[in-house]
């Protein structure tokens, strides 16, 4: 087949006209070289979509957070939580910690 042949067609004349040359490759610019292309848009989306799930989870972290303070603001419960946490005792007084078997580490013999 001929270059003319070739020229002739219906969809070279449409693709080789100036104005659709044009915004193929406008379009083609605005979608990979561009500052504000569209991978670039996709891309900042995506990271905006991480920062809200983000957010969530540290609201939800100062919101459990919250009450616990305000639970630490009762005396017995603030008592309460030193001791099982800290193992805090006050002035003569003995504490005995007791353990379950199924929490301790097993070690057999052999090692």
């Amino acid at each position: 087949m001929s270059f003319k042949k070739f020229k002739q067609k219906k969809w070279f004349k449409i693709v080789s006209n100036t104005y659709v040359l044009i915004l193929i490759v406008f379009v083609i610019w605005m979608l990979f070289f561009d500052t504000n292309s569209y991978i670039i848009q996709k891309e900042l989306d995506d990271d905006i979509e991480a920062l809200e799930e983000s957010k969530e989870f540290y609201q939800s972290e100062i919101d459990e957070d919250k009450k616990f303070l305000e639970k630490m603001k009762d005396s017995d419960e603030l008592e309460k939580f030193a001791r099982e946490k800290y193992y805090l005792k006050k002035e003569n007084e003995d504490i005995f910690i007791i353990e379950h078997e199924d929490s301790l580490d097993n070690k057999t013999d052999d090692e």
